[in-house]
């Protein structure tokens, strides 16, 4: 049985975290996206499959899944055009979760520097974070298009 669910803002504007946990004595990784799309407590997108997949070979049990903004578009550019697109509630869940997790995984890809915000989650987390490959910039790559056999490093 797995265990899939998310935290939502009242209204279901904001996804603050997601979670699939098939192994529960296994430790959890807590992968840090950029934005949420249309994946919920039942259905997976693109990008949680992918998650689930790399959580999967590098032998933890389940993922949380959270984003520097909480605001849930398919579309990052939407992000710009939002008044409030961090989402009120949204660090308290980043540091909630990260602090349940094994390791913490940055892979917000090129568009994290919106609002300075991968340098404040950075610093807010305070502790060693990992990613799976980076840009030839050093941002944290996106995993949805990204070989399935690479191993995280050091960010």
């Amino acid at each position: 049985m797995i265990d899939s669910s998310a935290t939502f803002s009242d209204d279901r504007v904001y996804r603050y975290a997601l979670w699939r946990i098939w192994d529960s004595n296994l430790p959890i990784v807590n992968i840090i996206g950029l934005n949420p799309s249309t994946a919920n407590e039942n259905i997976n997108d693109p990008t949680m499959r992918r998650c689930i997949s790399f959580s999967k070979s590098w032998g933890y049990g389940g993922f949380y899944m959270t984003n520097l903004f909480a605001f849930r578009t398919p579309y990052p550019k939407e992000l710009l055009k939002v008044d409030e697109p961090i989402g009120k509630k949204n660090d308290f869940w980043i540091m909630e979760i990260a602090n349940k997790a094994d390791k913490v995984v940055l892979a917000w890809g090129v568009n994290g520097d919106f609002h300075m915000r991968n340098e404040r989650v950075i610093k807010m987390l305070n502790r060693k974070v990992y990613c799976i490959d980076k840009t030839k910039y050093g941002h944290p790559k996106h995993p949805l298009y990204l070989k399935s056999n690479l191993e995280l490093i050091i960010f």
